[in-house]
């Protein structure tokens, strides 16, 4: 998800440094737009560090005419590709800006140039707050669909008292998620994700594994971020990168998943096991490469049952209130299998997908699950795993609820 961050001119703008930090938090990427006021207050400099992106600050950049060309485009480029656009703080003069149509800076530019939602948080004097003119802007804005923060009253940083001081940063944030949609019905909640593949070695360069990608642990770990969990992610080798906010164990094999997962266990709420974890491993490991010598015979030994031993922790301990949902890839009695595990395992929930279809599933950005639990059985056909990783974390917050823990 991609977040426009406006920061105009008023002595707030320090604020929105915070801001960046709780977006990115939430695995959210922000690209930050500044008016040539707000560069009063705080340094480009600053945004630069904390996004890691280029902070825009002019319509036109600079005199280079290639420069020029690109920059005269940037609007409609960014416009096109943000999910929302955020103006914090809002002053009075960008409200008015965004309530007349002027455009004649990048901000209110692209304002004009985006479909995306938008949301502002003023933060003024009181008496500006409360002129005629201001609250006029503020109901055509609100008419117009875009989310107004509501400003905060105390004592303000021109020595009056009343409305007009910024909202808090949570409640920005909170307001931009709701924008688009992104609840934080999982805020509070500690999720540890397994996902991918593990790697159990034959010898130095061979070893035995599967076609999993990790892409549905992946999905998961994001979806669960911008929720508002707190994500722990083990991850078997894969070629993804982990969302930035994510908290995040690199492992190969079963055991040292197994190892990972255990240690992190007493700190989560909810545990997701998505990983295709290896159910056997080599008896033993040769030192050297194998030499092609014509047939012979690989002896396997069972590996460890993560998901049982969770179960086993789970039932044991004080932590009854964990959520524990497996995952099983199945080609043969789907259903039947699934329920099995599902009490085998102890579960709350399981979601199972039939892996001999091709185009979804291992290696693949898309999926078609069934999410059972021994409450419901919840079919989700052929979609996104971003969609599918919704409908599994939406059931999470159903299991919360009827255990009656919310989440909060």
């Amino acid at each position: 998800m991609k977040i426009a961050l406006g920061v105009s001119g008023g002595i707030a703008a320090y604020k929105s440094a915070e801001v960046v930090r709780l977006l990115q938090d939430r695995g959210i990427h922000v690209q930050v737009i500044m008016t040539c006021a707000a560069q009063e207050f705080v340094r480009p400099l600053t945004f630069a560090a904390l996004s890691g992106e280029k902070v825009i600050t002019d319509l036109f950049g600079s005199e280079d005419s290639q420069a020029n060309v690109e920059s005269a485009i940037e609007h409609i480029a960014i416009a096109q590709t943000i999910d929302a656009l955020l103006v914090a703080p809002a002053t009075a003069d960008v409200l008015a800006k965004f309530a007349q149509g002027i455009a004649n800076d990048f901000l209110s530019t692209l304002y004009l140039a985006t479909t995306a939602p938008v949301v502002v948080a003023p933060a003024m004097n009181v008496n500006m707050w409360n002129h005629a003119a201001t609250q006029a802007n503020l109901e055509i804005l609100r008419k117009r669909g875009v989310h107004i923060v509501e400003p905060g009253s105390g004592y303000l940083a021109c020595g009056m008292t009343g409305a007009g001081r910024l909202a808090e940063n949570e409640t920005i944030v909170a307001a931009v998620l709701e924008a688009v949609g992104a609840a934080q019905d999982l805020s509070g909640e500690t999720v540890l994700i397994t996902a991918g593949p593990t790697r159990e070695k034959i010898d130095p360069v061979r070893y035995l594994t599967n076609r999993s990608s990790g892409r549905m642990g992946y999905a998961l770990a994001e979806a669960a971020l911008r929720r508002g969990a707190r994500v722990l992610l083990v991850s078997g080798p894969t070629a993804l990168t982990p969302p930035g906010a994510a908290q995040a164990t690199r492992v190969e094999t079963a055991e040292e998943m197994r190892a990972a997962v255990m240690e992190l266990l007493p700190e989560s709420t909810v545990v997701i096991k998505t990983a295709a974890v290896a159910d056997f491993r080599p008896k033993l490991t040769a030192g050297q490469k194998i030499k092609r010598k014509g047939p012979m015979t690989l002896e396997l030994e069972p590996t460890t049952d993560i998901l049982a031993e969770i179960a086993r922790y789970k039932a044991s301990s004080r932590n009854r209130t964990l959520i524990v949902v497996g995952f099983a890839a199945e080609t043969e009695d789907i259903l039947e299998n699934a329920r099995k595990k599902l009490s085998l395992k102890s579960l709350d929930a399981i979601v199972v997908n039939d892996v001999s279809h091709e185009g979804i599933g291992f290696d693949s950005d898309r999926n078609a699950v069934t999410i059972i639990s021994n409450e419901e059985v919840v079919e989700v056909p052929e979609t996104s795993k971003w969609e599918v990783a919704q409908r599994v974390l939406d059931q999470i917050v159903k299991l919360r609820k009827r255990a009656g823990v919310a989440a909060h």
